[in-house]
């Protein structure tokens, strides 16, 4: 067993707590927790464990996801089907897949675009507009 599966709830929100440069004070304050109630988080190990709303307040807090606090991975299924055309285009272009599923879920007025040049323009129009972050 690893050093890092040994970890208690209450270690894992230390560590992000002390990462993140907060007081107990601090993060109790933030997550709208009193601050008793926190360090018993963080110091007893068979302290009850908390709601999920409170668990969610200190994840916000801290600015992590409630299953980095829960030390367990983070669970995603895509939910999406990528139309033939544009996978054509994914497959011409060589697209990245994370950019094809960001693709695959876009409509317009309730569409999703039915040609590859179509999604071509999405594609580029998105591409191009990186650069308008990078002015400001």
């Amino acid at each position: 067993m690893t050093a890092k599966s040994r970890e208690q709830l209450g270690d894992r929100i230390r560590r992000y707590r002390i990462d993140k440069g907060m007081k107990l004070t601090e993060l109790a304050d933030a997550a709208n927790i009193s601050k008793g109630y926190l360090s018993n988080l963080e110091n007893d190990p068979d302290h009850k464990r908390p709601s999920a709303t409170t668990l969610y307040a200190i994840a916000s807090a801290l600015g992590v996801a409630m299953s980095d606090l829960l030390g367990e991975k983070l669970i995603t299924e895509q939910s999406y089907e990528v139309p033939d055309s544009l996978r054509e285009l994914a497959d011409e272009e060589d697209l990245p897949e994370a950019d094809v599923a960001m693709l695959a879920t876009i409509q317009f007025r309730g569409d999703k675009p039915r040609s590859k040049e179509r999604w071509r323009h999405i594609y580029e129009s998105i591409w191009m507009s990186k650069n308008l972050d990078q002015q400001r």
